[in-house]
């Protein structure tokens, strides 16, 4: 029988083994992020085209900001900043950790230079590896807890990159091209809208605090919900459904509008979808691969909730509420047009015969709920409690995923939010009705 020091000697070694695996996801994440910028200018790097974007600069110090300040800082005895400041500059909104520089002003930090950032990253992710290869005993748990929420941060961050690339470049109107190797988009006419339908009753809704794998804790606690009967549309609204709408005057009747969605149109006078461009008869819109034809197959993206909620009533149904989309995801092929598929944009595809049809990808999908607390939510402990729970004010919730999310940071219970005036993201939508 192994004595009690033999027991604890193979604990320690599997705890050891465990944190290695986990600093090879560690060392798979951070170098998708540097791929993501590799097409980028160094020029680039410093663009904030508006208060809601990031510079790629910024993006990239502050995921290293995030471990320095949750892991190493706290767990890495020996370890020592590369320069203090970085914990003022690249804080996003940690209040109880510091005070944040302010967001619409990370475009005027000229310094520390891009290569004065890589040097930061590399410092971090050297440290890192250390503490990974050889982990206090006493701290593993919390150790590996932090890590994978700070890579699941960081992948969050890869999607906001390229999301903010896109909307920097596009203010250029020389229509620059980020990639000119991306996937081929595929030749697929989208099909006929068709209903599913569910049934009335009492569902669980969420994820349990304790359930495996990842979770946000937002995603929590697991509680039941009433739903009545609905029938949901088997993919989402289309290029060429949406041009339906705008040709019906969708932008020019306020009945089809929530109120602060109608100011909204008047005072900033959209008339399409974000990076749309007409030039003469022809509908254009910017891509990650430049100027390109609307592909008028593809799911419509870069629409508010507000656009969403007007054509879903033009339309005469309306956007489904979050537990409704995540009743119908459960059923659903979690396969999808994420990041790895390489396009970069929504295209068509086949839609699932069986089941509720295609659920995840392409595009983001406004649904008809606000953000806030599930039945007894309790953010985490100290300032990782800011990460979710202090935004659930005046946003509305999207679900699904998109061309730009990375396919394994994606499940049926993930909540993402957005202010509903946001277009900038890869946001689109799909109808749902009373059964």
């Amino acid at each position: 029988m192994p004595s009690l020091v033999d027991r604890t000697r193979d604990a320690s070694f599997e705890e050891t083994q465990h944190t290695k695996e986990w600093l090879r996801s560690y060392q798979r994440v951070r170098a998708a992020t540097e791929a993501l910028c590799a097409p980028l200018c160094k020029e680039d790097y410093v663009v904030q085209s508006m208060a809601d974007v990031s510079p790629p600069k910024w993006h990239i110090a502050h995921v290293s900001w995030f471990f320095e300040a949750f892991l190493l800082t706290p767990f890495h005895k020996s370890y020592r900043p590369l320069d203090s400041a970085y914990d003022f500059l690249f804080n996003s909104y940690y209040e109880t950790h510091g005070t944040p520089f302010p967001r619409p002003d990370r475009g005027l930090i000229s310094r520390p230079t891009v290569d004065d950032v890589y040097r930061y990253r590399a410092h971090v992710d050297n440290a890192m590896t250390q503490l990974l290869s050889d982990p206090p005993d006493e701290h593993v748990d919390a150790i590996i807890h932090r890590v994978e929420l700070g890579l699941n941060h960081e992948q969050q961050h890869q999607e906001l990159l390229v999301m903010d690339i896109k909307h920097i470049l596009a203010q250029n109107p020389l229509y620059p091209i980020y990639r000119d190797d991306l996937a081929p988009i595929p030749n697929h006419q989208s099909e006929a809208l068709r209903w599913q339908d569910f049934e009335a009753g009492v569902y669980h809704i969420g994820r349990e605090v304790d359930a495996k794998g990842f979770v946000f804790d937002n995603e929590t606690p697991r509680h039941r919900q009433f739903v009545e009967a609905f029938q949901l549309a088997d993919r989402p609204v289309t290029n060429a459904e949406f041009l339906e709408f705008m040709q019906a005057g969708g932008y020019e009747h306020p009945d089809y509008w929530l109120s602060e969605g109608w100011q909204t149109v008047k005072q900033t006078g959209w008339k399409a979808p974000l990076y749309w461009v007409k030039q003469e008869d022809d509908w254009y819109h910017m891509t990650l691969g430049g100027l390109t034809p609307v592909d008028w197959q593809a799911p419509v993206c870069h629409v508010s909730f507000y656009e969403a909620d007007a054509f879903a009533c033009w339309a005469g149904a309306r956007l489904p509420t979050e537990a409704e989309w995540e009743i119908a995801a459960r059923e659903a092929n979690p396969n999808g047009n994420f990041a790895e598929q390489d396009h970069l944009q929504p295209v068509a595809g086949e839609i699932p015969k069986n089941g509720p049809g295609k659920m995840f990808g392409d595009v983001w999908e406004w649904t008809g709920s606000a953000y806030r607390p599930y039945p007894g939510f309790k953010p985490l402990p100290g300032s990782l409690g800011e990460y979710n729970g202090k935004f659930m004010s005046g946003q509305m919730v999207l679900r699904g995923g998109c061309c730009a999310t990375p396919q394994a940071h994606i499940r049926a219970t993930y909540r993402n939010f957005f202010p509903p005036h946001a277009r900038w993201a890869f946001s689109g939508f799909r109808l749902a009705r009373e059964a």
